[in-house]
């Protein structure tokens, strides 16, 4: 029951303040909260760095295999499916990398977009997780989130 309570209290905090930033979010049209549509149904054009380290490589990998059918290339998101994790939403200090974890194995209520629920991400491991995050962390500062 602790941690219901727990959990629901950090959903709130994190909505009142991603309700603060939203006249902050850039490359989002303001009619669905994150669907100017793009090229390919992309939400957000995306920078990609010129190289990444060997843990953000198999992150991509891991990505690719895992996570683009739903957020698209590159975390861009995908208009009508999923949101793009390179946004200002899901910067580390508003979405911790363990955020992204328990996303993947608990799945999550939708809270800051209009896409619906996420399931739990099946066959996934923590540790792949992790090495997904670190490939979406190093898109994010590519492109100015930090």
């Amino acid at each position: 029951m602790r941690r219901g309570a727990i959990f629901f209290a950090l959903v709130a905090l994190a909505a009142a303040v991603w309700y603060l930033t939203l006249s902050a979010s850039p490359n989002v049209d303001t009619q669905k909260r994150g669907t100017a549509t793009l090229a390919d149904g992309a939400i957000v054009t995306v920078q990609v760095p010129a190289s990444f380290s060997n843990q953000e490589e198999i992150g991509q990998r891991a990505y690719d295999a895992v996570c683009a059918t739903c957020h698209g290339k590159n975390a861009q998101g995908r208009d009508g499916i999923a949101p793009p994790l390179v946004h200002r939403i899901y910067e580390p200090g508003h979405h911790g990398d363990m955020a992204f974890v328990l996303a993947a194995k608990n799945g999550v209520r939708a809270h800051h977009w209009k896409f619906g629920n996420m399931p739990a991400v099946e066959n996934v491991s923590q540790a792949d997780v992790l090495n997904i995050v670190a490939y979406v962390r190093a898109l994010q500062r590519e492109n100015g989130i930090n």
